[in-house]
């Protein structure tokens, strides 16, 4: 498989996909649901006419991998796809694999002129970064491959990555046959560890994940809230509102009472409080204060609107 750095060609054109679909490339046929032999993973998708352009959009954030594959014309094509979503994942969201079985969907390798399968193709700012890269490959050579995007990544300074599961998947809510979301592999390890009742193993393992991918919100608000319970264990919660009431600017009497009323679905009050701990405080008080809460921010979640009413007190508390 040949090397090939990153560069800037044209805009995909995708016209193609609004008139309707003509011949296939040769031998594919027409119709039919598309294989996804990458749809297990974290960052990987199988494409359709439906999601094609909001993948291709992706790549504003970070590199998409295009792969083109065929069950008909090429069997190997096949374990191509699943390699290349598999890798994908060894990043942590460096690249995201997109899989695109020509068989169910032509149209969209007819308006992307894709002579052949197998070929793989990769996307970044919406537009091809690299030349065609056709043929099949061992995994190894893929992870060689990816390796060198990674470092040519880093070197022309692109650091974004892509959310998990953000096409599909478990843990974009995918149910098993008991009717119960399915896990995110990757998160297997840090709920064990919190129903068996070790939260330190627990943020051990959310670390990880958080310090692999910094962009993975998922794994910073499992950390956020690991870190709740692990601050609290063991806590008397009338002994800390006491020791709170008898010590109004004790930045560590004030956060554990923030941290219980979490736990109790206090949330709201958890944040008052800190809040007016910013306001009164000051220096490396003040800072811890707030650091902590946006730490329980974080383990609420950005979009959820207390959070937002949280950030906009906090903001004219410190201004």
């Amino acid at each position: 498989m040949t090397q090939q750095p990153f560069s800037r060609p044209g805009a995909i054109d995708l016209s193609a996909l609004k008139r309707p679909a003509g011949a296939a490339p040769a031998g594919a046929p027409t119709g039919g649901a598309s294989s996804a032999p990458a749809g297990g993973s974290a960052y990987s998708v199988a494409i359709d006419e439906a999601n094609f352009q909001t993948v291709l959009e992706a790549s504003m954030t970070a590199p998409v991998v295009l792969v083109f594959h065929s069950p008909s014309q090429s069997p190997e094509s096949e374990q191509l796809a699943r390699d290349v979503a598999t890798v994908a994942d060894e990043y942590d969201g460096r690249f995201l694999a997109a899989t695109i079985d020509v068989d169910a969907v032509p149209q969209i390798a007819q308006a992307m002129q894709i002579p052949q399968v197998p070929l793989m193709l990769v996307i970044l700012d919406g537009r091809p970064a690299t030349q065609p890269i056709p043929g099949a490959a061992p995994i190894d050579d893929i992870r060689a491959l990816f390796n060198q995007f990674a470092q040519q990544l880093t070197a022309q300074g692109i650091a974004g990555r892509h959310q998990p599961n953000a096409f599909g998947g478990a843990a974009a809510g995918e149910v098993g046959e008991d009717g119960e979301p399915e896990l995110d592999p990757r998160y297997a390890p840090a709920q064990e560890a919190l129903a068996a009742g070790d939260i330190d193993a627990a943020v051990a393992e959310y670390q990880k994940l958080a310090d692999a991918n910094p962009a993975d919100h998922e794994a910073a608000a499992g950390l956020a809230m690991a870190k709740v319970l692990q601050r609290t264990q063991g806590a008397d919660l009338n002994a800390a509102r006491a020791a709170a009431a008898a010590n109004p600017d004790d930045v560590d009497a004030q956060t554990l009472v923030a941290d219980l009323d979490m736990l109790g679905g206090h949330v709201e009050d958890a944040f008052a409080r800190l809040v007016e701990l910013v306001r009164r405080t000051a220096g490396k008080d003040r800072d811890r204060a707030r650091e902590h809460l946006l730490g329980l921010f974080g383990a609420v979640g950005n979009d959820d609107p207390r959070v937002l009413k949280g950030r906009q007190a906090l903001a004219s508390a410190l201004f």
